[in-house]
């Protein structure tokens, strides 16, 4: 009988499979709103998780972080750790008793070309950070500072807007919010986002010259929702 007793695994995972930057780059091109769409309608985060400014866009790999509520000490070590173009996933426990980052960490984020910021608490300094531009996504923001006194875990699965997210993920956010795909998954849907792109444009297009005002499956969903008898249409 082998009583050896393996170690636990470590809080920090330094190396982890990102999704592919040609994946990055063609997947910016989309708005989150499409991404979900195709994704299934699912993947959002919750919509407490918004940008500083509307104009502020980010796509890019995760980089998890989870911390404890109030205390920024494991986002200085993965911020000397990530790599040019990672977001930095922030699972704050949707705490907004203080500000878990400012002006100073952003600057650094912005000096080592980080993708952004998704995080699950509150900033702070808003005007700085607002000339500045760097994309930050956030649980809204406060003037109190964190402690930095608190372990927590670096590029494990984390909790952020109310969903899953795994380090090497694709995150996309807009005006709209964040949305989260499955590095796995997300080469399969570029095709599929196109397509969605094509296909609004002309339904849009028809709306504005007054045609097709109805949708086309609409009588079909009323039918099959019992709103409809079979046969009969609006």
């Amino acid at each position: 009988m082998n009583d050896k007793v393996s170690p636990p695994p470590s809080d920090i995972i330094r190396d982890f499979e990102r999704v592919p930057p040609g994946i990055v780059e063609e997947a910016s091109k989309y708005a989150a709103s499409i991404l979900a769409d195709v994704a299934g309608r699912r993947g959002t985060m919750h919509g407490r998780i918004q940008p500083l400014t509307r104009e502020m866009k980010l796509c890019g790999p995760a980089f998890t972080i989870e911390v404890r509520p109030g205390d920024n000490l494991m986002i200085h070590a993965a911020m000397s750790m990530a790599r040019a173009g990672d977001i930095l996933v922030i699972d704050g426990k949707a705490d907004q008793t203080c500000a878990l980052m400012g002006a100073i960490m952003v600057n650094g984020c912005m000096k080592t070309r980080l993708g952004g910021i998704v995080m699950d608490a509150a900033m702070r300094d808003y005007e700085e950070l607002k000339d500045m531009g760097f994309p930050v996504f956030s649980f809204g923001t406060n003037p109190n500072g964190p402690t930095k006194y608190v372990p927590g875990r670096i590029n494990h699965p984390v909790s952020c807007g109310n969903m899953t997210v795994y380090p090497g993920d694709l995150i996309v956010g807009d005006a709209d919010g964040v949305v989260v795909i499955e590095r796995a998954k997300a080469a399969s849907l570029l095709p599929l986002a196109a397509a969605k792109v094509a296909d609004e444009r002309k339904r849009i297009a028809d709306i504005q010259a007054g045609k097709n005002l109805r949708p086309g499956w609409l009588d079909g969903a009323l039918r099959a929702a019992g709103v409809l008898k079979e046969g009969e249409t609006l």
